[in-house]
């Protein structure tokens, strides 16, 4: 006896062909660490730009958003990357606002290449945003850590081939 996909009992006769097995995707998933999603595509609910991909995650409870993050992370082949345990643990690196010098303006974990920040302000309860540089683009080190940002109005190129 054999059963679709909501366990109902499929009745073929001999006369009638059964359908196709429905096939599984042919190609493996490639981690995002190992091909990072190249400038202007969605992927997995956030966006690229060929440097950094960004995404916001939300749940009912901050433990199930910071849960959700650690699975992504995983599953991206960035398991290897020293994360807090807990969402408790990951609660105490949202520092209050004061008048300081900080290493990060962000409020959040940091650890190259990953960080993970309390929107601010809070857009949305219990959500987290997740950003991760491409660790094989030129500076993406001097990107994490802020120094280098990218230019607000390009310089317009000017050709000077015709003369």
């Amino acid at each position: 006896m054999e059963y679709d996909e909501f366990g109902f009992e499929e009745h073929w006769s001999e006369a009638e062909p059964a359908p196709p097995p429905q096939e599984a995707p042919t190609e493996p998933h490639v981690p995002m660490r190992e091909q990072f999603p190249v400038a202007g595509a969605d992927y997995m609910g956030g966006h690229s730009d060929g440097l950094m991909y960004q995404s916001t995650f939300a749940g009912s409870k901050l433990e199930n958003t910071y849960a959700m993050i650690r699975e992504f992370l995983r599953e991206e082949g960035y398991d290897d990357v020293p994360l807090p345990e807990t969402a408790a643990e990951l609660r105490l690196f949202k520092r209050p606002r004061h008048l300081q010098l900080q290493f990060f303006e962000e409020r959040g974990y940091c650890h190259n290449p990953i960080k993970i920040l309390f929107p601010s302000p809070a857009k949305q309860r219990n959500s987290l945003k997740l950003v991760i540089y491409n660790e094989h683009a030129e500076n993406h080190l001097l990107r994490f850590h802020g120094v280098l940002r990218p230019a607000k109005h390009p310089e317009p190129v000017v050709d000077n081939s015709s003369e």
